[in-house]
């Protein structure tokens, strides 16, 4: 049977908002998959006997590739047809869950995260690519906020059920459990999402440009995680590889500064040539976009003052267990929720760009908050206000943000729009992870040192104690508590990991104060009165 194309058009448009669960279930699974496997990491340690290097890489290699590919995967979609990438991607990202469910060694698992991430990097482009050729209006702006509230909220229900299936069964259900939600997202994805696509039909030519694209924002992003590991410029006593003593970070930032200068530069030729390209840089000359991905990249480098820190802090200086955790991260998921439930009231009230700022302002307030409030000896109802004003700010800012930088990008580009506001997103967390990172890490060593400096003078195996606690990012704090003899120890990296909790906070306030303000040049355009494509939209293809 076959369905004329205004029948199935119309059909699509009924389901719309069915639509909507399959696409914002799609993005749930890759955002909770990251949180699941953080939690799920101690147990799979003991079960596969990992090595230092390679628990670096089950976690770092996903990361890595996803954020070099999301480019390429964007402008493919525009072509092929961003539901059948959607889908495509999704069936990667399963069967990869699948072998890394079967593991029996660090390589396998390795190998089957690499895969993972090549998954994961069709499928974020390409959900936000669909709903921007899908809803207009004000149905846009909610859309929007229940992606953008996925994110925020998953990342906060992720621990909770790493920690839960972690503990009542086996860090296998860490991946299995993609598969069931998998399959039904590609069955509510197939239903329900109609396939858009370029309208142009020139064959793509530019796969030299798509290789310095995943080279350039591969070896950047690499740098921005392994820096710590490698040494920013002096080479750790860890490091895999060094220069006489010199870190290779500086050498990696400079390859990829120069890979990404000859893209840009291959593709403005290119595109003066009207040959076809992997990102049209004319979509830079769009003000909402441009801007708007300055601010992507800032508000997401402070935002991670929060996520990265607190699950540390509450497991190695609160004692608290993986699930009770990602429990007290649960008051997050809920201001996330309760923002998306918020959008469709304040919209009549508020432009997109003003709850864009609201969202930055509230966050910016709950991390101070925090900031002032963390002790050594806080309970999770000492951070439940924050958490929930916070997860309120990340639902009203991330979904907004997007659709601001996306208004007035051409529905034809909508894969090139959502892949490089993605990117830019990627890159802010790299460089969170990078600064603050590192930011909270030194203080612990530095503030477990200065606390214990007479016990150190005294007794030289202390300061041996001291690198494992800032070795094993505050893991080692529970061992030595239970010890009398090293229970002082124990209680100054304590309060040394409260200090650099508060540390990354004061950190991402700052980040986001300059993402706030890189919001102003955003204000010459009221992206809630002008929703219309400079393009034609997309037409939904025929369903048979």
């Amino acid at each position: 049977m076959r369905w004329s194309l205004t029948t199935s058009t119309d059909r699509y448009h009924r389901l719309r908002w069915l639509g909507l669960a399959a696409i914002s279930l799609g993005v749930a699974l890759i955002i909770m998959d990251a949180t699941i496997v953080s939690v799920a990491m101690p147990s799979i340690i003991t079960s596969l006997d990992l090595s230092t290097t390679q628990v670096q890489w089950v976690q770092e290699v996903y990361t890595l590739v996803f954020a070099a590919l999301l480019l390429v995967w964007g402008t493919t979609s525009d072509r092929i047809g961003r539901r059948k990438l959607l889908v495509i991607g999704l069936a990667v990202f399963v069967a990869s869950s699948i072998l890394c469910a079967l593991a029996p060694t660090g390589a396998w698992l390795i190998a089957a995260r690499f895969v993972q991430g090549i998954g994961g990097s069709m499928i974020l482009p390409t959900t936000l690519a669909s709903l921007n050729a899908t809803f207009r209006g004000a149905e846009r702006g909610i859309a929007f906020a229940v992606w953008g509230s996925t994110i925020g909220s998953m990342a906060a229900v992720g621990p909770v059920l790493g920690g839960w299936l972690t503990t009542s069964s086996s860090w296998h259900w860490a991946f299995w459990i993609n598969v069931p939600f998998g399959v039904l997202v590609v069955v509510g994805v197939l239903l329900c999402v109609a396939e858009s696509r370029q309208h142009d039909t020139q064959p793509f030519t530019d796969w030299f440009g798509a290789v310095l694209s995943v080279a350039g924002f591969g070896l950047l992003v690499f740098g921005l995680i392994e820096g710590r590991s490698y040494g920013w410029w002096t080479a750790t006593d860890s490091a895999p590889l060094s220069l006489g003593g010199r870190s290779v970070i500086p050498l990696v930032f400079v390859a990829a500064a120069l890979v990404l200068l000859c893209f840009v530069l291959w593709e403005r030729s290119r595109g003066d040539a009207g040959r076809s390209v992997l990102l049209d840089l004319s979509l830079f000359r769009i003000p909402t976009f441009s801007n708007g991905n300055v601010t992507a990249l800032t508000v997401s480098l402070g935002e991670f003052g929060l996520i990265l820190s607190l699950p540390l802090w509450f497991q190695y200086a609160l004692g608290m267990d993986a699930l009770q955790a990602g429990l007290a991260l649960l008051s997050l998921a809920v201001g996330s929720f309760v923002a998306s439930g918020s959008v469709h009231s304040l919209s009549r009230r508020l432009t997109a760009l003003q709850m864009v700022r609201l969202g930055i302002v509230l966050e910016i307030a709950s991390l101070a908050v925090l900031a002032l409030l963390v002790r050594p000896d806080s309970t999770a109802w000492t951070t439940a206000g924050p958490l929930f004003v916070y997860g309120m700010g990340v639902g009203f800012a991330t979904a907004q943000l997007t659709q601001l930088i996306l208004v007035d990008v051409p529905v034809d580009r909508s894969g090139q729009g959502s892949s490089t506001q993605s990117t830019a997103r990627q890159v802010g967390s790299a460089l969170g992870i990078a600064i603050l990172g590192t930011a909270l890490f030194t203080t612990l060593r530095s503030g477990t040192e200065s606390r214990l400096s007479e016990e150190i003078a005294a007794d030289p195996s202390v300061a041996g104690l001291v690198d494992g606690v800032s070795g094993s990012a505050g893991a080692l704090i529970s061992e030595l508590a239970e010890n009398p003899a090293t229970a002082a120890i124990a209680e100054a990296a304590r309060e040394a990991l409260t200090q650099g909790v508060s540390v990354a906070a004061w950190l991402g306030v700052v980040a986001l104060v300059v993402g706030l303000l890189t919001t102003i040049p955003l204000g010459r355009r009221d992206a809630s009165t002008t929703d219309t494509p400079t393009e034609p939209e997309a037409e939904p293809l025929e369903q048979g």
